[in-house]
Parts: C-alpha cells; structure tokens; sequence
C-alpha cells in the first residue's frame, strides 16, 4: 500500500481527493497546524511561519501532493492579505522541498496545485501551458512567483507535475455554489458585458488528474487543469439555471462595480 501525504487536504479539493485515493487503496496522510493521528486521515504537523514539518510524516510519504493555500477570494486583496495569499503557496511549496532534503529521501513525486490566474486577462487568445505568464496584475504575478517554488522541488530530481487549476465546480463548495444561491431564486449574476471566459473543471475530474499523475510516471512538468469548453461567463449562469431547472433573470453587474 502506498502512501500519500498532502499538504491542503481538508480543503474542498483536499478532501474529495483524500477519499477517491483511500478508495483506490492508498494510505492518506494529511499536514496540518496540529498533530492528529486519530484522524480518518492521520494529521501530522506543519508550521509554515517556523519552518517545521514532522519528519516522520516525510518518512513515510511514498509521494507527496501540496494543495495548499490561503483562499483567494475569501478577504478584500488589502496589502497584508496578498502576502498571506503568497506566502502561503510558496513557502509551503519550498519547506517541503527542505524538509525532503533534511529527510534525505526524496518522493517518487511531488504534485502541486497552480492556477490558471497565471495568464492573466488575455481575451480570446487561446492558452496553451507554453504560453507565457500575463503582466497585468496580483492574480499573475502570484501564480508565477508559486510556480517558481514549484520549479525548484523538480531541480532536485524529484519527478515534478503541476495543475494551473480552473474554477472548481462542486455541489459541497467553492464558487459554483455562491453562483447558484442567487440562481435558486431566480436571478441569474453575471459581470459587465458577461464575454469573459470561465474555464471550469469538475471537482471529481481534477482529482482524477492528480490521481492520473501520481500512477503515470511519464507525467511531469506543468498541464492546464481545465475542461475542453469554457463558456462565457453568462452563459455559464445561463446554463446552470437551465440545469437547475430554474428560470432566472439575468441581471449584469456593472462594469465599473
């Protein structure tokens, strides 16, 4: 049985995956602020702000998944909050490359959580993972500067795969259920002139992806974690009117607001 320790994974994502891996047969092992080996999935600690992460955890990952981070739309983006939101991702990401190295035995994988936020706001240019970061703004410069830690674990040789993630779709949480609350009352959201493309995933899709990358060992480097057809951002409420079986009035948010 092999074991798979992940950082993040009380999260919506962290969770849903944590079960389909223990499904498959997989032992779960979770970082967390406080040590709980009664756990469903045994927590082990971490603490990002004094650089500590319990060795034993390290000893007996087999690989080891980061879905870490703080929300980024959970608090206004004050000066104070960006940092955190940084922070979180990269130092994450390079403690546990430290911990490997004290550990002196390396994962058959590391497996990260990125964001599609990497490109920016590019229209209706097509995104490939070759395409180059955007310049416009927090939301790039965060995610490069994330995947920039990410890089530095796969120059230790580790085998290295990273998912620049979409919106996460799910019915337990996440931004599909703040669209669909105002949705079940019949108005239907969407913002300015609603062309903006929503490149969505399903929750249990993205899953099967880390899954996917942690059994193929020809996967590594960086792959778009989305679905094959994004929709515009008010067809996408459109859509999920129609699949709730709700007529909803569709109401723009101004531009300026």
């Amino acid at each position: 049985m092999k074991t798979i320790l992940i950082g993040g994974g009380t999260g919506l994502v962290g969770e849903r995956l944590s079960e389909m891996l223990e499904s498959k047969g997989y032992k779960v092992l979770h970082l967390s602020r406080s040590k709980n080996l009664e756990a469903r999935f045994p927590a082990y600690q971490w603490d990002l702000k004094n650089g500590f992460v319990d060795p034993e955890a390290i000893a007996k990952a087999d690989a080891v998944i980061n879905l870490a981070g703080a929300g980024i739309a959970d608090k206004p983006w004050t000066t104070s909050r960006k940092k955190v939101i940084i922070d979180s991702r990269v130092d994450s990401t390079l403690l546990l490359k430290t911990a490997f190295e004290l550990a002196g035995k390396k994962p058959a994988a590391f497996i990260s959580a990125a964001a599609i936020g990497y490109y920016g706001n590019r229209g209706e240019e097509n995104l490939t993972e070759d395409k180059a970061p955007g310049n416009d703004g927090f939301l790039s410069e965060s995610c490069v500067l994330w995947e920039e830690a990410v890089k530095k674990v796969a120059e230790t040789s580790i085998r290295t795969v990273w998912f620049r993630i979409g919106i996460v779709l799910s019915t337990k949480g996440g931004a599909l259920e703040k669209i669909m609350l105002p949705v079940k009352f019949h108005v239907g959201g969407y913002f300015g002139n609603g062309k903006q493309w929503y490149s969505w995933i399903h929750l249990d899709d993205l899953c099967q992806m880390f899954i996917h990358a942690l059994e193929n060992p020809q996967m590594e480097g960086v792959y778009n974690a989305v679905s094959p057809h994004p929709e515009r951002n008010k067809e996408f409420t459109r859509l999920i009117g129609e699949a709730l079986g709700k007529a909803a009035l569709m109401v723009p948010g101004p531009e300026f607001a």
